[in-house]
């Protein structure tokens, strides 16, 4: 039984501990005035008749903080990247030289940087659902061993641990979108 109550705890936190990851790698694509290769995350182009991801036929980089420089193995490859990054509708259009594509960043107006703001704080309560539902999960599942003979005391105990796991990763989600929010609205 103890085992059970060790493999529930362990499983809640994994599941807390991803509902972070996806707030951080959700937050990253956030534009916040900063170039950063992340913003390409997500678009494909078609590569010999196969969907694959921009940065695995180019290479992406930053050389300063308002340009992404976009450089594929193949010249041949720079009009449906151009048209990838253009049907992605990311808010940016890309420049195509004939060698590489560039993409310059424009600052953010202060209505655009409070869209952001609230957005980042709209990532931060789905966090927060994804650790309250994780908690109610393994509550639920402490009820059903409590059901099946698990001391109460236990059960006690690891309801008190699941809700201090429950505020430890809710706290950390508050400093994540802080930190985000202040650097969205630093001009």
């Amino acid at each position: 039984m103890n085992e059970d109550v060790e493999l529930i705890t362990e499983e809640t936190k994994d599941r807390m501990q991803k509902a972070i990851e996806h707030l951080e790698h959700e937050l990253a694509r956030l534009r916040a005035g900063r170039a950063t290769p992340v913003l390409l995350d997500g678009i494909t182009v078609a590569y010999y008749g196969v969907n694959s991801p921009l940065n695995q036929v180019s290479n992406i980089n930053t050389p300063d903080p308002k340009t992404i420089l976009i450089q594929p193995w193949e010249k041949s490859m720079l009009g449906t990247i151009e048209k990838a990054i253009m049907a992605a509708n990311i808010g940016l259009t890309p420049i195509n030289n004939g060698e590489v594509i560039r993409i310059n960043i424009p600052p953010l107006t202060e209505e655009r940087r409070h869209q952001l703001v609230k957005q980042v704080r709209n990532e931060g309560e789905t966090a927060k659902i994804s650790i309250r539902i994780a908690r109610k999960w393994a509550n639920d599942e402490l009820k059903e061993l409590l059901k099946s003979g698990l001391p109460e005391d236990l059960e006690k105990n690891a309801v008190e641990k699941v809700q201090e796991m429950t505020t430890e990763y809710n706290s950390r989600v508050d400093k994540i979108v802080s930190l985000k929010e202040k650097d969205v609205m630093t001009v």
